[in-house]
């Protein structure tokens, strides 16, 4: 079984191709927990799954986060989905991608540059304040596509000096809070200049901070757009894994396209050998 292993912004994958593997769906979930546990086997925030397209696309993505859990889309992904579609054949400069999520166009900048069209953000609410430990915060919550992806937004002060094992606390409690019945991943941001966020993201599925989070950029930049704190045009997102840049069109009240850009990296390429994968999907099948 061949694989990739990508990163955007460090936000990092594993990619197979199911168009060759054929590997059976019911077993996906259980691939995803093993190969994504990074002391016993490769190592990933989540798994992608090239499958045959259903609507008309180049191909359909399926994202698995690293808990084996089913996740609606991940924008990071979905960059590096659209490099890996380019570099074997799949599709061309411009391609189509079929998600959960519904359909995303992506476009290649340069060899390691690319940029998707987010789905549509199709839940707003800019004033969802939460409770956690007596304290109130004044989150915003956002869904992107159809089913929609779930991120609170969250503004924190000094984030980037802020203690870490505070803040997975933080993020632990409002990922599971009952304001969220589909659970959210969580957005930590502050506003460092014109344009300019720094962000952390707290992932529903890794249950902890990745070095990036592409749809979660999205919905701050989405939320901050609305409010009129940032112009949408070329915002500038840093994250622990590297940079961001989030161009939100927006409509009057709503943000009528939103785009996501940022750089990919082909880490490996190679041959699926863990043993224990083996004996797992000897059990399943």
């Amino acid at each position: 079984m061949q694989f990739w292993k990508m990163n955007g912004a460090g936000n990092d994958f594993i990619v197979l191709n199911n168009l060759d593997n054929r590997l059976p769906r019911e077993i996906l979930p259980q691939i995803a927990r093993t190969l994504c546990e990074r002391h016993l086997s490769i190592g990933s925030d989540g798994l992608m799954v090239i499958v045959p397209p259903t609507q008309g696309g180049d191909y359909r993505m399926l994202f698995y986060n690293s808990d084996g859990s089913m996740g609606e889309m991940c924008g990071n992904g979905a960059r590096c989905i659209c490099r890996y579609g380019y570099e074997t054949g799949l599709a061309g400069e411009t391609q189509t991608v079929e998600t959960t999520a519904g359909i995303i166009t992506g476009k290649r900048i340069s060899a390691r540059s690319y940029k998707i069209r987010l789905n549509d953000p199709t839940n707003i609410q800019l004033h969802c304040p939460v409770e956690v430990g007596g304290v109130i915060y004044d989150c915003a919550y956002v869904e992107l596509g159809n089913p929609g992806i779930p991120h609170a937004v969250v503004p924190y002060h000094d984030l980037q000096n802020a203690d870490q094992q505070e803040l997975r606390e933080l993020g632990r409690a409002i990922r599971w809070h009952p304001s969220f019945p589909k659970g959210a991943n969580v957005n930590f941001y502050e506003l460092i200049g014109e344009d300019h966020i720094y962000e952390r993201t707290f992932e529903r599925g890794v249950e902890d901070f990745t070095y990036a989070c592409g749809t979660g950029t999205g919905s701050v930049v989405t939320v901050l757009t609305l409010q009129g704190k940032v112009s949408g045009h070329q915002v500038q997102a840093d994250m622990t894994g590297g940079q961001l840049i989030v161009d939100a069109e927006r409509v009057n009240t709503r943000i009528a396209d939103l785009y996501l850009t940022g750089p990919t990296n082909i880490v490996c390429k190679g041959e699926v050998t863990d043993e224990d994968l083996c004996l797992s999907k000897a059990s399943v099948v």
